[in-house]
């Protein structure tokens, strides 16, 4: 409690002192308070600043781009650190978050990935309110990064893409698989895709990625083949690029690609077929035969190379070859 008082003292004389002075005035108020006892009053008026806090935030953020499902992730985050430690955001330290996520990871059984999404959350959020002035320094910026083993992402084979290719029983499927792996698209994005949307004679589409941000993806003279195919075998008039396969024909969900390629996987004895896995493999072959790492991030719509890197994944045989033209 004592912390918090002076951790409170310190904020309102912020704007009048600079940070020497600050500094000086902790010491003093934690020398002068050793000898007193400080009791709890009601936070009933910090409780409903705390969540003004969250909710400018949050605005922030969505001013700044981010999607309603990130922001959406972002306020349960939050929310459930407050409530979890039934205290004002302005009274929250250091130890205080550092127990949250170790108890949060002991109770949930998360991985350290999880972790570590928390804790970026988190110091998003508190380095809002420094950068704001509504705390003195974000009590995050001591609890470091999580390490995580790295770990290689599965990519499918040619083999793999070939079986799942010749065992699709409707042209939907066959469209769908190639959509996928020739553009490189998010499920997310393909499903958004009307139509009117695809430009057959460039054989381009335009999508819109996170962040409602829009670029162009191309797809290959097979994909054109079959999706021209399956488009021409529909009778509704739903203006969606993929819809369900029986009336009334409605536009295929995530939810329901995610389902279908499952279902093929354990057919064809396929390991974790996935959407996003063609997203990967297509980054990876593209790395694999030279195409320039700048021109892949702006292809798969990404904000910043490193995020490009992770999905790429070098093959090893080709890392060998490598090695015996440059070194040995």
């Amino acid at each position: 409690m004592k912390q918090e008082l002076i951790t409170e003292v310190t904020q309102k004389m912020l704007s009048l002192l600079d940070n020497a002075q600050l500094k000086q005035l902790t010491a003093v108020l934690e020398q002068v308070l050793a000898r007193y006892s400080v009791s709890e009053l009601s936070a009933d008026s910090e409780e409903d600043n705390t969540q003004e806090l969250i909710t400018m935030f949050l605005a922030a953020k969505r001013i700044e781009g981010c999607s309603e499902k990130t922001l959406k992730y972002y306020q349960t985050t939050i929310k459930s650190m407050v409530t979890s430690l039934q205290k004002g955001v302005r009274h929250i330290v250091t130890e205080d978050l550092r127990s949250y996520l170790t108890e949060y990871q002991s109770k949930n059984h998360s991985s350290k990935v999880t972790i570590d999404n928390i804790r970026r959350i988190l110091s998003s959020f508190f380095s809002w309110l420094e950068d704001e002035d509504y705390i003195v320094k974000s009590p995050v910026w001591r609890i470091h990064k999580v390490k995580t083993a790295s770990s290689i992402k599965e990519t499918y084979s040619d083999e793999e893409l070939e079986k799942m290719r010749d065992n699709c029983t409707e042209i939907r499927d066959l469209a769908m698989i190639d959509m996928l792996a020739s553009t490189g698209m998010r499920v997310g994005e393909m499903v958004l895709l009307n139509r009117d949307d695809i430009n057959f004679a460039e054989r381009e589409c335009v999508v819109f990625g996170k962040g409602d941000k829009e670029r162009i993806v191309y797809f290959d003279a097979r994909a054109k083949l079959h999706l021209q195919e399956y488009l021409d075998s529909r009778s509704d008039q739903n203006p969606a690029l993929f819809v369900s396969l029986h009336a009334p024909f409605e536009r295929l969900k995530i939810g329901g690609i995610e389902s279908r390629l499952r279902e093929m996987g354990k057919q064809l004895s396929i390991s974790r077929v996935h959407p996003h896995k063609f997203r990967r493999t297509l980054a990876t072959m593209a790395i694999d035969k030279g195409m320039p790492i700048e021109q892949l991030q702006r292809l798969l719509g990404h904000q910043r190379i490193d995020t490009t890197l992770q999905y790429a994944m070098v093959k090893q045989s080709n890392v060998k070859l490598a090695h015996r033209k440059y070194i040995g």
